[in-house]
């Protein structure tokens, strides 16, 4: 053999570097077990996190791994390790998007209240819930319908794009700039929200913009404050210092306001509850208080309007105080505040905006505050954040939580001492100024002297953890536009520990199975391949680790899939030789006949699978790219193990005579088989036909696929109940709490265990929204089960817009991958009705596993269509055509050798003599996966069935479908060399 002791060496080079890199992650879950082991106090059985937090924070920098004299801190071999997914240790995975309706509206300056600039912003908004354009075009071409072509510049030829825009620009340029703009907002968001992560403390945070749009992928290994994530991730950092306006000088308009609500009656319109006497005269001796601020106005006004109780609206009925409200009341006030006519009495300087935090009562109340601040020419602050230079956290002067302080610029100093000494010039009565940070007012002191050093803090009763986000947040700098979650999943770390149980049982009983199998089968050939496979293994692991790739539940089922399909090549193989070893070959010959012919097949095989992983990893997203990058490289090592490492082995076996490929149980398997399975290919044709007809017709009378949360949108969440429940009662008692949105309930492997699914507030991304969802389900829940602890282990979120994307690029992929199987084909066989053939029994398998899917929602087995799916569909065209390969590889080596037989004879015959490699090929693929549907826990459930089914249908379609087009395809003169090489004719 030559190059014999490179592929030594090679292998020798290729297993060290592997054991290196993988040595890292056993020397970090080692140290992990050590933290665990110091933060579980004697008693108890969970750990402290602070405690553990501060056990890997006393070593993050020291040395914790010696090799060969090279020492690693522990920040470097967590660097170095092959890092967990969040399905494997819990955590958070994030994507937002980059709102460019504000960039747009900023952009427009005053001209953003023009009528038909607002109007095409609503007609945009509405248009994106179906459709997949960026928001700006569907803005441009909402204009144009109602403006009329090239009048774009009346509204972006400003100050703030000078230079830029004029009042002569055309749409198209208009367009280009507005474009360029909101590319680069989306470039700044990166980079400020990289900062903030960069800050927040999280080990091996993963952030990324999303190729071709708005959003930013964030993810956040083991994370548990998820609120302390979404604070940090949405908060624009708009810092703003302004006036607040004193009872006596808006008293007048809140009047109007009062006086217009009555003459509406808008108790009945708002569904306000009348409190009857509990008046704002009730409450008049209320003092207000924020935070380190003195008291403000009292109620007195209100108190005057509210002597008769007809005249009072719920504007100043619902007041504990001047413009003090309780929490509950909040949502009321907004809509009266969101009235356009209420918009048009508070005035272009007048804006309302509520404190950041209540304040709790002794007897339970939460009090807020809607402060009236004070605006500018244009809507313009007396002074923005932009003046900061420095920022830093601490406790508060009197030592009741923490502030963060602030330090301005030479400018900002002059403007600061200059506002303060105007709103401390009556000493009697001195002006509040409120610090609003993302239009929520932090603080709002009384100013009683001037401040000349630039000086000033931001006070509130701030935690530790508030007060170091609020200061990173502002040290990152203000986000040109704010920032929306569309894409949300929060895996708990009980969730991730059962997944990682699963698959590391579904992966060690696969590889145990194999193994035994193939050494069952093929005796000491057998057991080379099984040397193979094992290098194949730390191969892959290995190169994982050093590209710093990160391991998920779908990654773990690539490497089980690897080792189901890895084996082809050694089957190939050993079917190979012991062919050659039947013609009276000697064992050396045999081998290397056996290596040369199976070559071909092997490389043709792998190619198509490779082009699958690729496709897969380029379009796929989340969890598809991780199992990708896993059966990329694992098919790759595959490839060099199978056809080089066995080599080196085999051979120096045989030159001891020591070596058998048969037991008693292959010996005499598959010989001189001559069924006739052309024959039979119109019964295929109508068996597949039926299950397909069936399949379509109950799909449609279903309403379509059972799409889950990724391609339709909506939120889910998997909850864990002391108790066994029923899923149907679960989703009749939540019925109400979701507004009666369509929800979907079901067992998660056992009956303690439920998947809540609703479409509850789809359209809405909001955090608001998110948080009325949350709390609806945890209320029916609490309803349901009053004696019956529940726990949310994990949540999802997929806005719509979002969802219709993952859908496309799922769509996109597979079709991809069948144009990419195609033309390989095509030009590797030069044969059309090949390519043609492969590709219809690629379509087949692909919608028999649909149709499958349908027929069976009849008997209440419903699997979820989701990314996962698509994953086993494309890994289900990946075998399907690796098993197809290596017939048509015989095709066409029949073709070349045979000589007055017809086509369907040599098209039985190619299939014969590959049918023992396509049936132990095909068995021990569903013997890994299997085991994988067996062990691999719930979340991979749908994925492993799914493979069961396309794993079989595979080998069936090659067989009944694919082969036997290549006959009905045949052009007119090979069908007439055929008839005359009939027996019959």
């Amino acid at each position: 053999m030559r190059n014999k002791n490179l592929i030594i060496v090679l292998t020798a080079i290729v297993t060290a570097l592997s054991f290196f890199y993988i040595s890292f992650t056993f020397i970090a879950r080692g140290i992990e077990k050590d933290a665990v082991a110091y933060a579980t106090i004697s008693g108890t059985d969970k750990p402290d996190l602070s405690r553990k937090q501060a056990y890997i924070d006393s070593i993050y920098n020291e040395p914790v791994y010696n090799f060969l004299g090279a020492e690693f801190t522990y920040k470097e071999v967590k660097e170095l390790e092959l890092a967990l997914g969040l399905d494997l240790q819990g955590g958070m995975h994030v994507v937002v998007e980059v709102s460019p309706i504000e960039i747009l509206q900023a952009m427009a300056g005053s001209n953003a209240n023009n009528a038909n600039f607002k109007q095409a912003i609503e007609k945009a908004k509405v248009e994106q819930r179906s459709s997949q354009r960026v928001f700006q075009q569907s803005f441009f071409d909402a204009y144009r319908e109602l403006a009329g072509k090239d009048n774009m510049s009346k509204i972006f030829a400003n100050s703030t794009n000078k230079g830029k825009i004029d009042i002569r620009s055309k749409d198209s340029d208009v367009e280009k700039v507005i474009n360029e703009e909101i590319n680069l907002s989306v470039d700044r968001s990166f980079n400020i929200l990289r900062n903030r992560i960069d800050k927040f403390g999280a080990i091996q945070p993963n952030i990324q913009r999303v190729t071709g749009t708005g959003r930013i992928l964030v993810e956040l290994p083991g994370v548990e404050n998820t609120q302390r994530v979404r604070n940090l991730l949405q908060g624009t950092a708009k810092l703003e210092f302004m006036e607040v306006y004193q009872s006596y000088e808006v008293i007048e308009r809140t009047n109007r306001i009062n006086d217009y609500l009555v003459s509406l009656d808008e108790e009945k319109k708002l569904n306000v509850t009348d409190t009857s006497s509990s008046t704002a005269a009730s409450n008049s001796s209320l003092l207000v208080t924020n935070g380190d601020t003195s008291a403000v106005a009292k109620a007195d006004t209100a108190a005057a309007a509210a002597q008769d109780t007809s005249k009072v609206s719920a504007f100043y009925r619902l007041a504990k105080g001047y413009f003090v409200y309780e929490t509950k009341d909040t949502g009321t006030i907004n809509k009266i505040l969101n009235m356009d006519r209420v918009k048009q009495i508070i005035g272009s300087d007048l804006r309302f905006v509520w404190e950041r935090k209540a304040r709790e009562l002794d007897n339970g109340t939460a009090l807020i505050e809607l402060v009236p601040l004070k605006v500018g020419r244009e809507g313009k602050a007396a002074l923005t954040g932009d003046v900061i230079t420095n920022v830093s956290f601490g406790l508060s002067p009197g030592g009741k939580g923490y502030e963060v302080s602030m330090q301005m610029n030479t400018t900002g100093a002059k403007e600061w001492r200059k506002i303060t000494k105007q709103a401390s010039q009556d000493k009697k009565n001195p002006r509040r100024i409120a610090i609003v940070l993302d239009n929520a007012v932090y603080s709002a002191p009384q100013v009683n002297d001037e401040i000349p050093n630039g000086s000033s803090s931001i006070s509130g009763n701030f935690t530790l953890e508030e007060s170091k986000d609020l200061s990173n947040i502002l040290k990152a700098g203000k986000l040109p536009a704010p920032v929306r979650i569309v894409e949300e999943v929060v895996v708990g770390p009980t969730l991730g520990q059962e997944a990682i149980m699963d698959g590391l049982v579904s992966m060690f009983a696969g590889i145990i199975i194999v193994v035994l199998m193939l050494i069952m089968y093929y005796n000491k050939g057998g057991l080379v391949a099984d040397i193979a496979l094992l290098f194949n293994i730390v191969f892959t692991l290995g190169i994982l680790a050093s590209l710093n790739s990160v391991l998920t539940l779908p990654g773990i089922a690539g490497i089980v899939l690897t080792i189901g399909m890895s084996v082809d090549a050694n089957i190939l193989i050993m079917e190979r030789i012991k062919e050659e070893l039947a013609n009276g070959k000697s064992l050396l010959t045999a081998i290397e006949l056996g290596y040369d012919k199976a070559f071909s097949s092997i490389f043709d095989s792998n190619i198509t699978t490779i082009l699958t992983a690729v496709i897969l990893y380029v379009l796929g997203e989340g969890p598809v790219k991780g199992f990708a990058l896993t059966l990329f490289w694992g098919v790759l090592c595959s490839f060099f193990t199978a056809v080089y490492i066995t080599k080196v082995i085999l051979l120096w076996m045989a030159k001891s005579k020591n070596i058998s490929f048969d037991t008693f149980i292959s010996k005499n398997a598959f010989k001189n088989l001559k069924f006739d399975f052309i024959s039979k290919r119109k019964i295929a044709y109508l068996f597949s036909s039926t299950i397909l007809v069936i399949g379509l017709v109950l799909t449609i009378m279903q309403g379509g696929l059972n799409l889950g949360v990724d391609f339709k949108g909506g939120r889910s969440y998997i909850v864990e109940f002391k108790n066994p429940v029923v899923a149907s009662d679960i989703r009749s008692g939540l019925s109400d709490d979701f507004k009666g949105a369509g929800s979907e309930v079901k067992t998660y492997g056992s009956d303690t265990k439920m998947k809540i699914t609703t479409s509850y507030l789809v359209d809405d991304e909001s955090a608001e929204a998110d948080s009325l969802v949350s709390s609806a389900l945890i209320k029916g829940l609490q309803n349901y089960s009053k004696d019956n602890s529940f726990e949310v282990l994990s949540s999802s979120k997929v806005g719509a817009t979002v969802a219709d994307d993952i859908k496309n690029a799922s769509w996109k992929a597979m079709l991809a991958s069948l144009v990419g199987i195609f033309l390989y084909i095509f030009l590797r066989f030069k044969k059309w009705q090949l390519s043609l053939g492969g590709v219809v029994a690629l379509f087949h398998d692909t919608l028999i596993v649909l149709a499958i899917f349908s027929i069976l929602r009849v008997f209440n087995i419903d699997f979820e269509i989701d990314q996962v799916i698509i994953a086993a569909l494309l890994t289900i065209i990946g075998f399907s055509i690796n098993d197809t390969v290596v017939i048509f590889d015989r095709v066409r080596e029949f073709d070349k050798e045979s000589s007055g037989i017809d086509m369907a004879t040599m098209l039985n015959q190619a299939i014969n003599s590959t049918l023992s490699r396509t049936i132990m090929t095909t068995v021990i693929v569903l013997v890994s996966v299997l085991i994988l549907f067996i062990f691999g826990g719930e979340t991979l459930r749908g994925f492993s069935f799914a493979l069961l089914i396309g794993v079989i249908f595979g080998s069936y379609s090659t067989i009944f479908i694919a082969v036997p087009m290549l006959l009905d395809l045949r052009s007119k003169n090979e069908k007439e060399v055929d008839d005359k090489l009939l027996p019959n004719k």
